[in-house]
């Protein structure tokens, strides 16, 4: 690594274009990642849900996370995303993600397995031996169907590698335990519309789906809140971002909505890979008269208004 990896700020798992065949559209992914460096994010995610890693090879992983790091050139960090059903998939990431150079790895709960807490666990020392970087673990229980508890955490806190978690499990209550009992672990915002809390508890950083088409608007509530410490003007930005929140998780249609505001900025995503489809007009419209009240809102925000 060029740099010793640092969780903190906007980390943006980033959307994989596609052409009408389905193909990858590398070109658009080049546009999108020179926008999110020139947003002043401050690290990039490859392969992770948001990217639709659900639908796509290992190979493919691979080769997405392969050319992102060559476009970056080491101006971000690179976390790419481990999570699979199978076991040998993710050490094969893993692998391939440190034979590349990348940063760090994003690890969450094999899917619809059900592990025991042990069984996740040595599940997660596995990839953590194949990998060797940091690692930020995924905690998605909604998704995944079960919680990274206490038992997990106690037993992969051995490897000094595990030193950040994306909470996704919308229990302000494990925010709470993660900040009193587990603070040599990162925690990171993994659940939009409670970043408030997150940084008013302690954490750093914010992997968020939505910073891939509002950057600046995210790095703003980032800066208010973690380095300015101004969480009264930080309560402002989140209410003006509620709204997108909302529009994001209504109706299983997370992942079609970030791609839509991508385009709606001027950035080519294409469609879906099966079994999802775009939007249809009515919810296009709604997103994009969320995303222009809420750029004029932070707009004035931001001028004092």
């Amino acid at each position: 690594m060029s740099f010793r990896f640092n969780l903190e700020g906007i980390y943006t798992p980033v959307v994989t274009p596609l052409r009408s065949d389905g193909s990858f559209d590398l070109d658009g992914l080049s546009d999108i990642v020179e926008h999110l460096v020139a947003a002043g994010v401050h690290g990039l995610i490859s392969g992770g849900s948001t990217g639709e890693n659900y639908t796509q090879t290992v190979e493919e992983r691979i080769g997405l996370a392969r050319f992102t790091h060559g476009i970056l050139k080491g101006r971000l960090p690179l976390v790419v995303g481990t999570g699979s059903m199978r076991t040998p998939d993710s050490i094969a990431l893993a692998s391939a993600a440190r034979e590349m150079g990348a940063d760090a790895i994003l690890l969450g709960t094999p899917p619809y397995a059900v592990p025991t807490e042990r069984e996740n666990a040595l599940n997660a020392l596995a990839i953590d031996r194949a990998a060797d970087l940091p690692i930020i673990l995924y905690n998605y229980p909604g998704r995944m169907g079960v919680h990274m508890g206490e038992e997990f955490l106690d037993r992969v806190g051995r490897s000094r590698n595990f030193i950040g978690i994306k909470e996704s499990s919308g229990d302000i209550n494990r925010v709470h335990l993660l900040a009193r009992d587990y603070p040599h672990i990162q925690m990171s915002c993994g659940m939009d519309d409670q970043a408030l809390e997150f940084f008013a508890w302690g954490a750093r950083s914010w992997i968020c789906a939505g910073s891939n088409f509002l950057p600046k608007e995210h790095v703003y509530l980032y800066e208010t809140c973690v380095l300015e410490g101004n969480f009264e003007k930080g309560r402002q930005i989140m209410k003006a971002m509620m709204p997108l929140m909302h529009v994001l998780e209504q109706g299983g249609k997370f992942i079609q909505c970030v791609k839509h505001g991508t385009e709606s900025v001027g950035l080519r995503t294409g469609g879906m890979r099966p079994p999802l489809k775009s939007l249809n007009k009515d919810d296009k419209r709604e997103l994009e008269q969320v995303i222009r009240v809420l750029k004029s809102t932070i707009a004035d925000i931001k001028a004092g208004k």
